[in-house]
């Protein structure tokens, strides 16, 4: 990862045409974690077959079987590593709720532990590592919150980071993306992506504003989503006693030409971080299943077979399809070029011909201690 404000210049795409492996074979890839196929339309999209999915959430799996035609496997931990066919690219965005910001406020609040020491899910991460290591792909992709980041101190990435680097030997690029450049929500999450030999690869720019809501709004939605007078009232009154505290606890209350805040998968309960106005006489409405599928960039045409319930779950847990799509085309043109391969203009002028994106991406980070497998639980 180049320094903040050091110049690049885009890849010339034209140039993949010199590959190492024959155009017309497309890459094989994994779709761990696999929620309801995010990962899947997006590297699909980019010419990549999938081989392999896994999801232990059995929601998850009728969705995704309705749209793929086949049923993913189930928990990740009951799959021999032989089990799994070769494939080039690894894709997973792995359990978030350890990591991110309501997550770990709600795991204190309740006493429970998060990160990795979370026993059901925080564990996860060391499953794709053990995956990686066993079937050493090309490349793999995998999504998180933002918070991973910052989680532990930052201890927590680091565990991820030299995990991957140093223990796996992966050059590793990593990125915190907002996908409101593509989608009318702002929606941070950090992406990692790594390679098995060293290759350049540039993460897409995406335009700083994007679509509004009225992009994905529906024409004229079920009135069974208005809100009721009791609902309606209960997350005003809400509202301002928390106001009254001095604390940011709100409804997000938005119009046709808004972005909306990020989507969870809490929106099942309320739907109270996106509500639509209705004018001044209409309680609003939350979003529609349908709605919350185009708000995180899924075809019209994909198949919601599920409650409404279990729809708001998956899709408030799913990547935005249309930022991991134009990640899929940036991992497949890297993997075009030759390994070692880099853009004259671009690292030769600030690095010299002995490039290294792993330092290169901790290179202004102070140095902590070395985390070995023993750090596994």
């Amino acid at each position: 990862m180049p320094a903040k404000g050091e110049k690049t210049t885009r890849i010339d795409h034209e140039k993949a045409q010199a590959v190492e492996r024959p155009k017309n074979r497309s890459f094989r890839f994994i779709d761990v974690f696999s929620g309801i196929g995010g990962f899947r339309i997006a590297f699909e999209r980019a010419g990549c077959t999938c081989v392999f999915s896994c999801d232990w959430d059995k929601f998850s799996q009728i969705t995704y079987e309705a749209n793929f035609g086949e049923k993913p496997a189930g928990d990740i931990h009951n799959i021999a590593l032989s089990d799994i066919p070769q494939f080039d690219i690894l894709c997973a965005g792995f359990a978030c709720q350890p990591f991110s910001i309501a997550g770990v406020s709600k795991k204190n609040s309740l006493g429970c532990k998060h990160g990795f020491e979370d026993e059901r899910q925080g564990n996860l991460f060391f499953s794709l590592a053990d995956i990686i290591e066993h079937h050493k792909p090309a490349a793999f992709v995998l999504e998180n919150v933002k918070n991973l980041r910052t989680h532990d101190k930052g201890k927590t990435f680091d565990t991820i980071y030299r995990t991957l680097t140093e223990e796996l030997g992966y050059h590793v690029y990593w990125k915190i993306i907002d996908a409101q450049g593509m989608l009318p929500q702002r929606r941070k999450r950090i992406f990692l992506v790594g390679f098995r030999e060293r290759r350049f690869f540039e993460f897409p720019v995406f335009p700083e504003e994007g679509p509004v809501l009225e992009a994905i709004l529906e024409s004229n939605p079920d009135p069974k989503y208005t809100l009721t007078d009791h609902l309606w009232g209960y997350l005003q009154n809400h509202a301002e006693k928390h106001k009254r505290s001095g604390n940011g606890f709100g409804y997000g209350l938005c119009t046709h030409k808004d972005v909306a805040r990020t989507l969870t998968a809490r929106y099942h309960k309320d739907g109270s971080e996106i509500l639509i106005f209705q004018g001044k006489d209409r309680n609003p409405r939350r979003l529609t299943p349908r709605e919350c599928a185009r708000l995180m960039g899924y075809p019209d045409d994909f198949k919601i077979p599920v409650s409404d319930t279990q729809a708001y779950r998956q899709f408030g847990n799913s990547v935005a399809v249309p930022v991991v799509t134009e990640l899929a085309k940036q991992v497949v043109t890297s993997l075009l070029y030759e390994a070692n391969y880099i853009p004259d203009l671009i690292l030769r002028e600030q690095y010299g011909d002995n490039w290294d994106c792993n330092k290169m991406s901790l290179s202004k980070k102070k140095k902590r201690k070395s985390f070995t497998k023993k750090t596994r639980r």
